[in-house]
Order: structure tokens, then C-alpha cells, then sequence
């Protein structure tokens, strides 16, 4: 038996996404008229604004805090809030506009604000988007430290809305190279460095293993364009469990029969925690942060736009691959 996985680290995604459907089959009321929803349950909400959509994606920074608060190193969490959102609304087709934050804090602390803000600040330039304002909420009751998540709006022609409903046999999957770990499967990132008595201090390259973790999570803009230009049949964005989310498309095989290479802090997880191959595909994004499946015959006009390579294709049938592990299973 592997040594850990995402469940014995403390996060079930299964036992997750029971509790969510628990909460969405309570939830039923739906407005009418201007603003009703369009498309729900996605990456993105879109509600009707008649000749286009506003849309609209929350989420937040996660576990990535904790090493943050290890290492005290506050100044990029800022980025991967923007990022965790702003890619939610790039996976539907969707230009950000704006964001809101919200802070959680144990107690106020003007250095800790200030460096989290450089963060946004940034993720905000990347992202060409506005902090519109947000929420600081002092809750020591309730926080240990604080937490970190924002909620941002953008717009999309509403013939532009892309689900993955065009996704069909013989598409290939293109894959966009993350940056690292991103911000999902923190937990397991961080119980299997604790567990191993290593220290977010200690060396792992030119960086220290803390650094590491903290490598801020890619903004994928360079999405708007690929949208413009080619036939883009589906788009997702890898956060938590990993390529699985690929299920969250159409119905269909996913078969990645050629990943890209995952960066080295993702075998180092691997090793140090005895992880199993496939536990690692449903935790991480295993350095494929952003898929783009369209018609083979669109490739070279996308190698035009972004970095990445095909990594697989779709099949008539269910379930997510990668070489000859199922995934999804």
C-alpha cells in the first residue's frame, strides 16, 4: 500500500464532493427574468445580461498558507488567490474584469496585510483585472493565522460560452505547463515533508523546499487569445484532483498517453511520501496546469499562441488515462 494519499492526509475529494452535492440539492430557488443563470455548476457561474453573460468564479489560496506562514513569506499568496480565480473564468471562454478579497486574520497585523497585498497587486497587473475592494474580517475565535479567498466577475459573449458540449471522438488534448505545484494538494505536499522531518528551510535546488511550494500559480491569459483564433471544442483548468477535472467536461474518454514532464517537486512528493502514480494525477496538476482540446487541425495555429504540446486525445466512451492507469476509477 502507498505510504500516503490526499484521503490519509486529511482531504477525502470524494467524501468532498458528496458534501457539495449535499449542499447544492438544497439550494433551488433560481431568479427569472434579467440575471438568470445560464450556465451553472461549471468553472464559473453566467448569468444573463442580454447580449452577453457576467460571470462569475470564487476561491481561495487553501493549505499554501501554512508554508507561507512557515517560512514567513507572505508577498506571492496574493497571486494565486487572483489566479485560482481568474483561471476558473478563462476555463468557460470568460475575460476577467474584476475581484473582491476576503481575509480572514487571527489578529491584525500591518506586515502581513501589506506583503499579501503585493501579492494581489500583482496577480491583478497579470490578469489586467481590478481589486474592487473586499472584506477584512478579525476572527480569533475562529482563524488560526489567516485564510485567503477572493470572488471574481468577468463577461463572455453568450455564443462564446465554451462547456466542453462540442468535445467529439478524435480531438486531441493540449497541454499548458504550470508553473508547479499551484495552489491544490497542498495538504498531501505538506503532511509528506512534515512526516519525512524535513524542514520548509531545507535545500531543494537553488530554492529552499518552502520557496518551492510557494511558487505562485500560473495566470493563464494567453487563454483569450487562444479562444479568439481557434476552434476550441473544451478548456480545463488542473486544480484540485488533478486531470480528473477533465470529467467535468462532456462525457467522453480522456486518454493522456504523452504527459509532460512533471517538475521535480512533484517526484520528490512522489518519493518522499511513496505515493502512488495515480494518486499523484487525481492530487496534482503533474506540470499541466491548463488542457485545451480542439480538432488536430487547429494545433499549429495554438503552438502560435502558447507553450505546451499535445499530450493525448478523446475517445467514444468514459474515463480519464494517463498511458494505462485510469484515473478516475
Amino acid at each position: 500500500m502507498p505510504k500516503f494519499d490526499y484521503a490519509k492526509a486529511g482531504v477525502d475529494i470524494r467524501q468532498e464532493e458528496r458534501a457539495i452535492k449535499s449542499l447544492a440539492s438544497v439550494i433551488k430557488h433560481v431568479r427569472s427574468g434579467f440575471g438568470k443563470p445560464i450556465l451553472t455548476s461549471h468553472y464559473a457561474g453566467v448569468i444573463d445580461c442580454g447580449d452577453f453573460g457576467i460571470t462569475i468564479t470564487t476561491d481561495g489560496v487553501g493549505s499554501k498558507i501554512l508554508v507561507a506562514d512557515a517560512i514567513k513569506k507572505f508577498d506571492t499568496v496574493g497571486i494565486d488567490c487572483v489566479a485560482m480565480n481568474v483561471n476558473d473564468l478563462l476555463a468557460i471562454g470568460s475575460e476577467p474584469l474584476a475581484m473582491v478579497d476576503y481575509i480572514a486574520i487571527e489578529k491584525p497585523d500591518e506586515w502581513v496585510m501589506a506583503e499579501i497585498a503585493k501579492g494581489l497587486e500583482e496577480g491583478c497587473r497579470i490578469a489586467n483585472i481590478t481589486l474592487l475592494g473586499g472584506e477584512t474580517a478579525t476572527l480569533p475565535e475562529i482563524v488560526r493565522g489567516f485564510d485567503l479567498a477572493g470572488t471574481a466577475i468577468g463577461w463572455v459573449k453568450k455564443d462564446g460560452i465554451i462547456t466542453g458540449d462540442k468535445i467529439e471522438d478524435g480531438d486531441v488534448i493540449f497541454a499548458i505547463p504550470s508553473s508547479g505545484i499551484h495552489s491544490n494538494g497542498l495538504t498531501l505536499a505538506r503532511k509528506v515533508v512534515e512526516a519525512a522531518g524535513l524542514s520548509y528551510h531545507d535545500k531543494f535546488g537553488d530554492k529552499t523546499i518552502g520557496e518551492e511550494l510557494l511558487t505562485p500559480t500560473r495566470i493563464y491569459m494567453e487563454i483569450l487569445d487562444v479562444v479568439k483564433e481557434c476552434e476550441v471544442h473544451g478548456l480545463a483548468h488542473i486544480t484540485g484532483s488533478g486531470v480528473m477535472k477533465l470529467k467535468r467536461l462532456k462525457n467522453m474518454k480522456y486518454v493522456i498517453d504523452k504527459p509532460l514532464k512533471p517538475q521535480e517537486i512533484f517526484r520528490f512528493i512522489q518519493k518522499l511520501g511513496e505515493v502512488d502514480e495515480a494518486e499523484m494525477y487525481r492530487t496534482f496538476n503533474m506540470g499541466m496546469g491548463f488542457m485545451v482540446i480542439l480538432p488536430e487541425s487547429e494545433v499549429e495555429k495554438l503552438k502560435r499562441l502558447c507553450e505546451g504540446r499535445v499530450v493525448g486525445h478523446v475517445e467514444e466512451g468514459e474515463g480519464v488515462y494517463v498511458k494505462d492507469l485510469r484515473i478516475d476509477a
